[in-house]
Formats: structure tokens, C-alpha cells, sequence
């Protein structure tokens, strides 16, 4: 199987590329995330993925693509709405997009993995673009290694980011405006 993996950071993709790599599926690894700001985040991320690429030796595409404009655009009708009416749909749109381009048989994503992520929404939204680009969607419910791949990134010594990615996810953070349940498996986690 020839996968592509969109990757939100790298923290959220050590444990994803560990399980899959143990079914003896190795992933190629996708950077698109112009919903992350500022800029100085955006950059740490993807600094710390190309780091995590030559410790664990993947190979990682990047779409460098800071995307500023656009998502203030997209995102300012309604902002608590971002993630399932822009963050997501423009991330996975373009995996699907890339995969069909590059001719990959299947996508996958990272978001899968947070525990803070609308992990059914994803899911969802994948296996509807799954059909419309005629792609296999794979999916896992990372989550459940969730402990596991922080304690690696933290062994690691790579950024651990603090937010989801855009600047209205950093001041949730903050000022605690929005609380969401944690998306947390049924199965529970590995430790």
C-alpha cells in the first residue's frame, strides 16, 4: 500500500508512524497546514516534523504554505465554527488532492491522533473525500497511543506545541473561552 499521511506536527505523528510501520505499512508523510499562526509557530512546527523525519528516517513532503490571508478570510463568519468549516476541510482536501495527483492508494492524517481534535468529524469528512476522489481512507484510531507518542517526543527533545495551531486556538488556551469534551477512545490508552 503506497500511503500518504497528512501530519499536523510532529508530536502527533511519532506514535501514528510507530503503528503503522508495525503493520508493515510505511507512510509518506505530508505537511499543508495553513491554519497555523504565527508565523514563529508555524515555522517551529514544521522545523520540529523535518526533525522527527531524520531521527525516525520517513520521507516528508512539505507544501510550504503559511496562509494567513486566506484563513482570516475563510474563518472570520464565524470563528468558532474554524475547524470543521475551514481548518480541517482545507487540510484534508489537499491530501486527497496530492494523493490523487501522485498516485497513492490511500490517505491518512495525524488529526486522528489528538485526544483534542473533533476526531468523528475527521473521520467523517475523510471517508467522504475518500469516495469523491475514488482513494482509500485509512483509518485508526491513534488516539488510544496518545501517552505514548509524547513521552517519545519528549525523549526526542523535539517542540511540543502548546495549541491547536491557529491564533484563536492559542487564546482558547489562554482565556479559556470554549471548553470541548476530550475526544477519548472507548478502548482507553496505551501507557
Amino acid at each position: 500500500m503506497k500511503l500518504l499521511m497528512h501530519a499536523c506536527c510532529a508530536p502527533c505523528s511519532i506514535y501514528c508512524i510507530d503503528s503503522l510501520r508495525e503493520e508493515g505499512i510505511e507512510p509518506d508523510i505530508y505537511w499543508f497546514n495553513p491554519n497555523i499562526h504565527p508565523y514563529k509557530e508555524y515555522e517551529a512546527r514544521l522545523n520540529a516534523l523535518k526533525e522527527v523525519s531524520n531521527i525516525m528516517d520517513f520521507n516528508l513532503i512539505v507544501e510550504d504554505n503559511y496562509g494567513l490571508d486566506e484563513f482570516c478570510k475563510q474563518v472570520s463568519d464565524n470563528i468558532l465554527a474554524r475547524c470543521v468549516n475551514y481548518c480541517y476541510p482545507v487540510r484534508l482536501r489537499r491530501v486527497f488532492e496530492y494523493a490523487k495527483e501522485n498516485g497513492y492508494d490511500a490517505v491518512s492524517t495525524t488529526l486522528l491522533y489528538s485526544i483534542y481534535q473533533k476526531h468523528d468529524f475527521i473521520k467523517m469528512y475523510c471517508e467522504k473525500l475518500s469516495k469523491e476522489y475514488g482513494i482509500e481512507f485509512l483509518y485508526r484510531d491513534f488516539r488510544r497511543g496518545f501517552y505514548l507518542g509524547q513521552r517519545k517526543a519528549k525523549e526526542y527533545g523535539i517542540y511540543m506545541q502548546k495549541y491547536c495551531g491557529c491564533i484563536f486556538s492559542e487564546e482558547d488556551r489562554y482565556v479559556k473561552k470554549t471548553k470541548d469534551p476530550l475526544s477519548i477512545p472507548e478502548d482507553g490508552f496505551i501507557e
